[in-house]
């Protein structure tokens, strides 16, 4: 019987959500009892309805059109964390206010400009309205809205202290957006600049090259090595463009889906990437920080330490990382304290092993894992200021030898030419 209404239950939900994506959203225009032009949206199944509940609302419609659909449809935009982000600082701040749970999810979800996070906070709204736990209707995205943030929220409605989790969470997604925006932003120039690079250099060799070629040709100059090499890259470039570019695409799918598919070869590339001088520092303290920040707001808010680890592994931004929280994990469950776990992994330095240790003995674990957190996230801003002042000479350095290099060796033969006049 019970298993029965779970599922009637279940299908009226879903028919909520169904008929919640068949109404329309219609722009607009009516008189109020001043004769002032209002202007608005409102989602219905069709203009009728729109018409009617504007004269209830004491306006004149005007003018009711049906929205223009993006050329490529609602699915052109996707959720991004920050969309999450913005969210949970949102929600918990109507709830600290007093604003009921199903209308803060309409007023949030009406203003939203990404259409599809739209529709997917308004079938939430209509699942708790169906009877479901925030944390389960959160649980129809597990994508956008993961475990360790329904656990969080769990906790939080489990204890009676949703608005307070909620602010806890909110400020957590704002600490790990902020983190994964300072690491983007020190990768982020070098890459376009040796991008920029590679660009220049291949239109030199398609393009340029070839005058400078056909000009040797009819002084008939003996070119120096470094300009017949240059011009061997330009004749192989012509011929083989596509070869070239196939190669350089091919080659960042190739890595991005070996990444994804093989663990071990994940595994490989993260621990490479920690190990690159500078870089791999930067890498090192993000994971940490990330790792204390998320394990200390989810102790904080009362999930056992076993359960807490589990949810903490995928979210310290490192395979490396993520592995060594799951041993430690496996530590924990036999009965090891954290801090002992922590030292088997050797990947923690001494400072944060202390710190839980300390932590542990005093019964204020979460504290202290939220100083170790504010000390790397420190750490990892000036780490990003350093990576960018190493970085520039670097930079010129790699733009020198690709541009200037080819620059200067189809200008050897002119200088050669010009000795001998």
């Amino acid at each position: 019987m019970a298993i029965a209404n779970a599922t009637k239950n279940a299908r009226a939900v879903g028919t909520a959500r169904a008929d919640v994506n068949k109404l329309t959203t219609y722009d607009w225009t009516a008189l109020d009892k001043r004769g002032k032009r209002m202007k608005g949206d409102m989602q219905a199944k069709n203009a009728s309805l729109v018409k009617a509940e504007l004269r209830r609302q004491g306006m004149n419609p005007q003018q009711v059109r049906e929205r223009a659909k993006p050329l490529f449809g609602s699915s052109g935009k996707t959720v991004k964390p920050k969309d999450v982000a913005i969210f949970s600082r949102q929600i918990a701040t109507m709830m600290a206010s007093g604003v009921p749970m199903v209308q803060a999810f309409d007023i949030i979800a009406n203003g939203q400009k990404n259409p599809k996070f739209k529709d997917m906070l308004v079938n939430v709204k209509t699942s708790i309205e169906g009877g479901s736990a925030l944390h389960e209707a959160l649980a129809l995205y597990p994508v956008q809205f993961d475990e360790l943030y329904r656990n969080l929220v769990h906790a939080g409605e489990s204890a009676g202290v949703l608005d307070t989790v909620l602010d806890t969470v909110a400020t957590y997604k704002e600490r790990m957006e902020s983190i994964k925006a300072k690491i983007k932003k020190a990768l982020f120039y070098p890459i376009m600049v040796l991008v920029v690079a590679l660009l220049v250099s291949m239109i030199l060799l398609l393009f340029v090259v070839p005058v400078f070629e056909q000009t040797f040709a009819e002084a008939k100059a003996e070119l120096p090595a470094p300009t017949q090499f240059v011009v061997a890259a330009s004749k192989f470039m012509q011929s083989y463009w596509w070869v070239v570019i196939g190669i350089i695409i091919g080659s960042v799918f190739a890595l991005i889906f070996a990444k994804k598919r093989s663990q071990k070869f994940a595994h490989f590339l993260d621990r490479f990437s920690l190990r690159i001088p500078v870089i791999g520092d930067l890498l090192h303290k993000s994971a940490i920080a990330r790792f204390a920040r998320t394990l200390g707001v989810t102790f904080h808010a009362g999930v056992p330490l076993v359960e807490a680890l589990d949810a903490v592994s995928g979210a310290t931004g490192s395979v490396v990382y993520g592995e060594a929280v799951m041993q430690m994990r496996d530590d924990i469950s036999v009965g090891h304290q954290l801090q002992l776990s922590m030292r088997q992994v050797n990947l923690f330095p001494n400072m944060v092993v202390q710190m839980v240790a300390i932590g542990e003995e005093s019964g204020s674990l979460d504290h202290m894992l939220f100083k170790v957190a504010e000390f790397y996230e420190e750490e990892v801003n000036t780490a990003v200021d350093t990576l960018s002042s190493l970085l520039e000479p670097f930079i010129m350095v790699i733009l020198g030898v690709l541009v200037g290099g080819m620059v200067i060796s189809l200008y050897l033969p002119i200088f050669k030419l010009a000795g001998t006049v």
